[in-house]
């Protein structure tokens, strides 16, 4: 019996592309929603997550990394997937006959443009794949779905028109989570370091926090915040620096971040994926 990866949507979504990419002989598990996908892993349902964080146009995926730090996963890898946005129809439906694309509430921005230029109206689904699904089982040759070349294999629709999205690099990051994390070094494109933080209550805090990482050569490719339970007093910080724990620089730099947080919470250690390092 195969090892399973979940991920959020349904059979054909770009998470279900980043599984067939990145862990090809891992069986894809469909889930609803993202805690439904850390919950498959953490109850063993699954061994490895697939979850979806920022997208190159669009930004980061609301929600998601206040979910991480609670779920008792561990970052294990990232996976950065090429999205290819397509309008799917039913079979022999034609362009200028679509007045209605299905698609995700992330998705739709990134094909902005597109929709404008060929009057047709967005509307909200809350999967990619299962627009495509809505599309294939319904009967209306006017309405579209926004999904993956995938998506129109499973559920045997018409590519009317492909790659439409706004812009050529339009990229979507997943990172690879684990029950048990794994801290020995390994890739050929170096290794990153995620973590979350809160800074003691004293003046300039985070400068003072972020001072070892400037001084020991520590490159900090990612600082987000976010409330923590809703309390605009409680930030909570994400971050992801690139390095081992072991280097002495890193070492050094997250003993002098720790002298100025009262929460330091060490997320996961896992290869750099070789397209972080493809110029844009």
């Amino acid at each position: 019996m195969s090892a399973k990866i979940a991920f959020q949507g349904e059979l054909g979504a770009y998470g279900h592309q980043a599984c067939v990419e990145a862990r090809p002989h891992h069986d894809p598990l469909p889930c609803p929603t993202f805690e439904a996908s850390i919950e498959a892993v953490r109850k063993g349902d699954a061994e490895l997550g697939m979850i979806a964080v920022e997208n190159s146009t669009y930004g980061r995926v609301a929600d998601v990394h206040s979910l991480l730090p609670e779920s008792g996963l561990h970052i294990v890898d990232e996976a950065f997937v090429r999205v290819h946005i397509n309008l799917l129809a039913k079979p022999g439906a034609r362009l200028d006959k679509i007045e209605t694309a299905l698609g995700h509430v992330v998705i739709l921005p990134q094909c902005a443009g597109f929709l404008r230029e060929n009057g047709i109206t967005g509307r909200t689904s809350s999967d990619n794949a299962k627009a495509a699904r809505d599309v294939a089982e319904g009967d209306d040759m006017t309405v579209g779905a926004l999904a993956s070349e995938l998506a129109a294999d499973i559920y045997g629709l018409d590519i009317t028109a492909r790659h439409i999205e706004d812009h050529d690099r339009n990229t979507t990051r997943f990172l690879v989570m684990s029950r048990e994390p794994d801290y020995k070094k390994r890739g050929n494109h170096g290794m990153m370091t995620s973590f979350v933080f809160r800074v003691r209550n004293i003046p300039a805090a985070l400068y003072k926090a972020m001072g070892g990482f400037a001084t020991n050569g520590v490159n900090m490719t990612k600082l987000e915040s976010y409330m923590v339970g809703g309390n605009f007093n409680a930030t909570q910080f994400y971050a992801e620096i690139e390095g081992h724990p072991d280097d002495r620089n890193v070492a050094l730099a997250l003993e002098e971040l720790d002298y100025f947080t009262d929460h330091l919470k060490l997320m996961g250690v896992y290869p750099a994926a070789p397209r972080r390092h493809e110029k844009v």
